[in-house]
């Protein structure tokens, strides 16, 4: 057995740079592959097999950190804990500035729930780690009938695991064909959209839907991607036939480029149909579809998408600007690509177990978290998985794609999805921010009305409202980035010395701001950082950058403004920079490795 050695840190690969960087709240690219088992779920023994499958795959256990131009996941210590569902299905698992694991291990009643944020990994790899997952589990708790098996019969190494083939396979010189940009029809939401995520599954019997498949002469594939196009075609207008509804398929790249990797590595087709052409029947959108698959699932045409996607990726404009600008790009690019799409259609294959644990298995499914339409697919044995997402209050469109298929013959089941009562979207930090807003506009609207009735020409409103809006400021800034104190002291470093010089300005300028205001609060803030530093125990990867980020500021501030001749009080900007050089030269000499590590890390930008 090799011994499994993480890289400590680690580039994104193509597709997680789009989901670092586009997922919201709302949106948060995240996906859940459970499985269904025929009993109930024993909580520790699922601990200890998550324990053993994190062994084999330990490239799971990273956390996303931000650089000045990419986004980059670190190794972490921290380890997974099992607990029974507690949130609504694929909540956030990327928070902003907190360092968390990138997946989570739930379960409730029969069902082992495995929820992974999409940068990092993609379905085949969330497949391999669930199915690792149940068999460890099955086998603690049975293992008198069990006997131990292996999965695969080849050993990935790490590296395996960790390959980026979307790099290892870019060929800057492939030829790259543009596509023409089309607006796909948009399901709209009616007035009473609901912001929860709605679930809506179901079960096919594999052996009837593959028949049809065969008696049509097309892949499942093309089948059930003709019924969804369908379905949504039956709730548009005339006038909405204008434009064509066009699904995104998501492809596994591993089938045409050979990889073992657990990063994301696929790419996608986007097949549909114009209608109101006279050809609308269900014969006609088949075989429309089925030449779109075999003309665009060969190899050329995947690696020219795939080209074009990394070629995007490493523009010299794109590469070099700031990660903040950048992820701005990013998104409005996304939002763009939005309106060439209907829906999504994401067919995640087979998913196969040993025969004598497959005995344990009712069944697999998966879903994901959209702000649009989407369907997922998944087949054990003899039961193919359909699972909607939507956050749409209208369940019209599996309605009608259940019919259709019931209609070519296939016996549709409608199961309830079953989620725990309390398993909600916790918005408590939100509420906090609100009522703390509400009372800044109280206290602001109060003072103005005092203003008004006792003295009317004093205008005491106005410093009032200045400091309800600097408190709001502070506070909002410190909600934003209160999973990082570090950061969230960084960011308070600028914010106090610009309320200081503008408080300055604003009440008659008497270069307090200046001579005294800033060089103190850049002392108390790396004081502070130190303090923070040592109570919770912090490595120096952990604190490098915002310690060299408020030594350089405390720095180059005071220095500037002294050689400018604005500070005409000297001492305590001495004192300041003094100090400040000291903790730089310090952290250089004492912390060396520690120091580039942290820089390259940051400035990487590849």
């Amino acid at each position: 057995m090799f011994e499994q050695k993480r890289a400590y840190w680690r580039s994104l690969d193509n597709a997680a740079k789009l989901f670092s960087a586009a997922s919201s709240p709302k949106d948060t690219r995240v996906f859940r592959f459970y499985c269904k088992l025929k009993e109930e779920v024993e909580e520790n023994a699922l601990q200890e097999a998550l324990d053993q499958t994190i062994e084999k795959y330990p490239v799971f256990l990273s956390v996303m950190r931000k650089g000045l131009f990419w986004h980059y996941l670190e190794k972490s210590e921290l380890r997974p804990i099992v607990r029974t569902e507690y949130k609504e299905p694929c909540s956030s698992l990327y928070v902003r500035d907190k360092k968390t694991l990138l997946f989570e291990v739930t379960y409730y009643k029969k069902r082992i729930n495995f929820e992974v944020f999409h940068a990092l990994t993609d379905g085949t790899g969330a497949t391999e780690f669930l199915r690792e997952l149940v068999k460890n589990y099955l086998h603690l708790v049975h293992k008198e009938e069990l006997e131990p098996v292996e999965l695969s019969d080849q050993y990935l190494t790490v590296k395996d695991q960790e390959d980026d083939s979307f790099s290892r396979y870019y060929d800057p010189d492939f030829p790259r064909k543009k596509k023409k940009k089309v607006k796909a029809f948009q399901i709209k939401k009616s007035g009473k959209g609901y912001e929860e995520l709605q679930v809506k599954e179901a079960t096919v019997p594999v052996k009837e839907l593959l028949g049809i498949s065969r008696e049509k002469g097309v892949s499942m594939s093309v089948l059930l991607t003709t019924a969804f196009i369908c379905a949504i075609h039956e709730e548009m207008s005339r006038m909405q036939e204008k434009k064509p509804v066009i699904l995104m398929v998501p492809v596994n790249l591993r089938k045409i480029f050979p990889s073992d990797s657990m990063l994301n590595f696929f790419g996608y087709i986007e097949p549909g149909y114009q209608f109101g052409e006279g050809k609308d029947s269900f014969e006609d959108v088949l075989e429309t579809v089925k030449i779109y698959f075999r003309e665009n699932l060969s190899k050329e045409h995947m690696a020219g998408r795939m080209n074009e996607l990394i070629a995007i990726e490493k523009h010299k404009i794109l590469k070099w600007a700031p990660l903040e600008l950048k992820n701005r790009c990013i998104r409005a690019g996304a939002k763009m690509a939005e309106q060439e799409v209907t829906a999504v259609l994401s067919n995640m294959s087979v998913v196969k177990m040993p025969e004598d644990y497959a005995d344990y298995i009712e069944k697999f499914g998966v879903y994901t978290s959209t702000n649009r339409t989407e369907l997922c697919i998944c087949s054990f044995k003899d039961t193919l998985s359909l699972s909607f997402t939507s956050r749409y209050d209208s369940t019209n469109i599996q309605r009608n794609f259940y019919r259709i298929l019931t209609e070519l013959g296939v016996q549709v089941t409608v199961t309830e999805a079953d989620f725990p009562e309390d398993a909600k979207a916790n918005y408590e930090g939100k509420k906090v921010l609100q009522i703390f807003t509400f009372c800044c506009i109280a206290a602001i609207v109060l003072s103005m009305m005092t203003d008004i009735i006792i003295s009317p020409g004093v205008h005491w409103s106005v410093y009032v409202a200045s400091g309800c809006a600097t408190m709001w400021f502070t506070m909002a800034v410190g909600y934003v980035k209160r999973f990082n104190l570090l950061k969230n002291a960084a960011w308070q470093l600028l914010i106090m010395s610009g309320i200081c010089v503008l408080w300055d300005l604003g009440t008659g300028w008497r270069g307090w701001s200046v001579n005294i205001g800033i060089p103190d609060i850049c002392l108390l803030i790396q004081i502070v950082m130190l303090i923070i530093s040592r109570i919770r125990s912090l490595s120096p990867r952990e604190y490098m950058i915002y310690y060299v980020m408020a030594s350089v500021y405390s720095m180059i501030l005071p220095f500037v403004l002294l050689m400018t001749g604005v500070i005409r009080y000297r001492t305590p900007s001495v004192i300041c920079i003094g100090c400040s050089f000291l903790l730089m030269i310090g952290l250089i000499m004492f912390k060396r490795k520690e120091f580039k590590e942290e820089m390259h890390k940051k400035f990487h930008v590849g």
